[in-house]
C-alpha cells in the first residue's frame, strides 16, 4: 500500500456521537484501482453511466478522485440486520422438459451481524457517502424499525443534526403480521438529509388528498376523479405505495427489491435533469432504472456479482424501450418529461477479484476448500481446523486492518486471561485469518492491538489459490460456420451441480442460459457487444448468430442462470 494516493477527510464538530463497543474513528482512506470491463451503449453529451462490482467502501474510495463533492443525490437500501438469509428462486427456461430438479434457491447474501460491526459498517460508509456528496445534494438512507434509531444517530453524527430533513414513513399493507405479541409491522423508514439544507436541491410535488366529507373550503379547489372528490396538498412525510407483487413487470425475483414509484418521488424531489444520482447498495438497479428513465445520470455498486448482472439486463431493457418509444413517465400535469436520456453505461470492477460471484458463496466455498469444521451462525469465527480459529476476512477486496475491528472488540478477553494464567508461556489463541490479498503487516497488527499472545496466520487466497480448487469452470463448444457464429454446447458446472445434473443430461443447454454477448471486433481489453440476446420469459437463446463482414476477433460471453460468465475470443477473417 505504499505510495497510494490518501484522502482524508475530518468529523463535523459539536453535535453528538453515538459510542458502540469497539468503535473506531474512520478519518482517511486510500485509492483503489478499478478495471473497466464492458461497455454497453453509446455516451450522451460526453457520459456514459457506471455500474461497479466490488465492495462499496473501496468503491467509494475509488470515486473520491473525480467525484468527490459531485453527488446531488444518494439513495441508500443497506442491509437492515434483519438476522435472515435472503435468496431468489433458480428455475430453467422452458421447463417443460425439465423435471423437479429444475428449480432451487440459492443465497444472496446474508443479514447476520455480530456485535456492534453493523453500527461500524454504517458510520465508515456513511462518512464516505458524505465526502462524495455535493453541498446541495442530499441523502435518503432507507432502513426500518431495527436500527433506524441508531442510524439517525449516526447521520446527525456525520451530517449533523441540523441537516435532517425528514424522516418518511413509507406504508404497504402485505408482510408484517405479528406472531403473538403487538401490531403488524406496516411501514419502512427512509431518513432524508441534505448536506446543506439551505441550498438543497427540492422540486416541490404535490398529491391528491381525497375528501372523506363536504368540507366548507372558501379558497381551495376541489376536483373530481373516478375515485372521488379530492384537493391538491403538498406531498406529506407518510407514503402509501403499494410493495412490489410477484406479477409486476419490473419484478426482477431479487430479494429486497423496491417498487419504482418509491424511487421516482425521491429522485423527482431532490435531483434535476442531468444530476448524478448514487447508490452504493444496488441490489436489483431500481435507482439506475428510474433515474435513467428520469433523465439524470447514475453510478451504483454492489459487492454481490448476481446483482451487477441483474441491473446490467434490467438496464439494457430499460436504455432499449427508451430509445425506441420514447417512454415517459407518469410525471404529472405540471412536470415536463425529460428529453434527454443517459442509456449508455458500464460496467467496472474494483481489484479485478472475480473468483467468486457473491460473498456468501465465497465463504462457503472458502470454507469447504479449507477443509474447515464449521461453527454455527452469529460465531465470531466461520470455523475451526487442527486446532485454529478460522476468520474469513472480506472477500472480493484487500483486507485492511480496519477490517479486524469486528474480531479485536470480539474476542473473549476473560477466557484470555485465565489461559495466561494456566500457560504463562504459551499464546493464548491460534488464529488462522483467510483473505484475497491483504496490507501488510496485518498480522502483526492484529498482535498489537491484543494485549495477550496470539499465533496469528493468514492464509491469502490469491497468493495460495493454485493449492485449492474451488470449483470447476464452465466450458462450451463455439466455432464458426458458414457464416454464423455458432454456441453448440455449453456446460455451467456449477449449475450442473445445483441442479444434479450431468453433461449428458438430457436438457437443452440453452434452458441454462441467461444471456449471450458478442463483441465481433474486440479490442482485448473491454467488452463492447452488439448483439445482446437477453430472452424474456421462458424464451430461449438463439446460439446462433450472422457474422457481419467487417468482423475481426470475436469475443463471447455466455452467462448462466446463476450469474456466473463463460467468455472465449474466436478469431475470424
Amino acid at each position: 500500500m505504499d505510495n497510494v494516493e490518501e484522502y482524508r477527510f475530518e468529523p463535523i464538530k459539536g453535535y453528538q456521537m453515538l459510542q458502540w463497543h469497539g468503535k473506531r474513528p474512520f478519518t482517511s482512506t486510500v485509492y483503489y484501482p478499478a478495471q473497466h470491463r464492458e461497455t454497453y451503449g453509446e455516451a450522451v453529451n460526453g457520459w456514459r453511466n457506471r455500474i461497479y462490482w466490488g465492495d462499496n467502501l473501496q468503491v467509494m474510495s475509488h470515486l473520491l478522485k473525480e467525484f468527490r463533492g459531485a453527488v446531488q443525490l444518494i439513495y441508500i437500501d443497506p442491509p437492515f440486520d434483519s438476522k435472515a438469509d435472503y435468496k431468489r428462486q433458480i428455475e430453467l427456461r422452458d421447463k417443460t422438459a425439465a423435471n423437479d430438479r429444475s428449480v432451487f434457491e440459492e443465497k444472496q447474501y446474508e443479514d447476520i451481524w455480530t456485535n456492534d460491526e453493523y453500527l461500524q459498517f454504517m458510520y465508515e460508509r456513511i462518512v464516505l457517502l458524505r465526502e462524495l456528496l455535493a453541498d446541495n445534494g442530499s441523502i435518503y438512507l432507507h432502513c426500518d424499525w431495527r436500527k433506524v434509531h441508531l442510524l439517525r444517530c449516526i447521520m446527525d453524527e456525520v451530517f449533523g443534526s441540523s441537516c435532517f430533513v425528514n424522516e418518511v414513513i413509507w406504508y404497504y399493507k402485505t408482510g408484517g403480521v405479528p406472531s403473538k405479541l403487538g401490531f403488524g409491522r406496516k411501514h419502512d423508514n427512509v431518513l432524508f438529509y441534505a448536506k446543506a439544507p439551505s441550498s438543497a436541491r427540492w422540486n416541490e410535488i404535490k398529491e391528491k388528498s381525497y375528501l372523506m366529507h363536504d368540507y366548507g373550503f372558501s379558497n381551495v379547489e376541489i376536483l373530481e376523479d373516478d375515485i372521488g372528490r379530492y384537493t391538491v396538498v403538498h406531498l406529506r412525510d407518510v407514503w402509501d405505495i403499494p410493495a412490489l407483487r410477484g406479477n409486476q413487470p419490473e419484478k426482477q425475483d431479487y430479494p429486497t427489491q423496491k417498487p419504482e414509484a418509491l424511487l421516482e418521488r425521491i429522485i423527482r424531489a431532490s435531483s434535476d435533469v442531468g444530476d448524478l444520482v448514487f447508490d452504493c447498495f444496488m441490489g436489483s438497479g431500481t435507482t439506475q432504472a428510474v433515474a435513467m428513465k428520469l433523465g439524470r445520470r447514475y453510478i451504483g455498486a454492489d459487492i454481490n456479482l448476481g446483482s451487477v448482472q441483474i441491473t446490467t439486463k434490467r438496464l439494457i431493457a430499460a436504455g432499449a424501450e427508451l430509445q425506441e418509444s420514447q417512454l415517459k413517465l407518469e410525471l404529472g400535469d405540471d412536470v415536463q418529461a425529460p428529453t434527454t436520456h443517459y442509456t449508455g453505461f458500464e460496467i467496472y470492477n474494483v481489484n479485478n477479484y472475480d473468483i467468486f460471484r457473491n460473498p456468501v458463496e465465497a465463504k462457503d466455498l472458502l470454507l469447504q476448500a479449507l477443509e474447515v469444521n464449521r461453527l454455527q451462525a452469529g460465531n465470531l469465527f466461520e470455523g475451526e481446523k487442527d486446532g485454529r480459529m478460522v476468520k474469513v476476512m472480506p472477500i472480493n477486496r484487500i483486507a485492511t486492518r480496519q477490517d479486524l475491528n469486528e474480531l479485536i472488540t470480539g474476542l473473549d478477553y476473560k477466557a484470555f486471561e485465565r489461559r495466561k494464567a494456566e500457560h504463562p508461556s504459551q499464546p493464548v489463541e491460534r488464529i488462522t485469518l483467510v483473505c484475497m490479498g491483504h496490507e501488510p503487516g496485518l498480522a502483526a497488527f492484529l498482535q498489537q492491538e491484543v494485549p495477550y499472545r496470539l499465533d496469528i496466520e493468514v492464509v491469502d487466497i490469491l497468493r495460495d489459490r493454485q493449492d485449492l480448487r474451488f470449483k470447476r469452470d464452465s466450458e462450451a463448444r463455439v466455432f464458426v460456420q458458414d457464416g454464423y457464429l455458432v454456441i453448440d454446447s455449453f456446460y455451467p458446472w456449477n449449475l450442473l451441480s445445483k441442479l444434479s445434473m450431468e453433461a449428458d443430461s438430457d436438457i437443452d443447454w440453452r434452458q441454462l442460459v441467461e444471456s449471450v454477448m458478442i463483441d465481433w471486433n474486440y479490442d482485448g481489453a473491454v467488452l463492447q457487444p452488439t448483439v445482446l440476446d437477453i430472452p424474456e420469459g421462458n424464451e430461449l437463446v438463439a446460439g446462433r448468430y450472422p457474422i457481419p463482414d467487417d468482423a475481426g476477433t470475436i469475443k463471447v460471453k455466455i452467462t448462466d442462470l446463476l450469474s456466473e460468465s463463460f467468455e472465449v475470443e474466436v478469431s475470424y477473417g
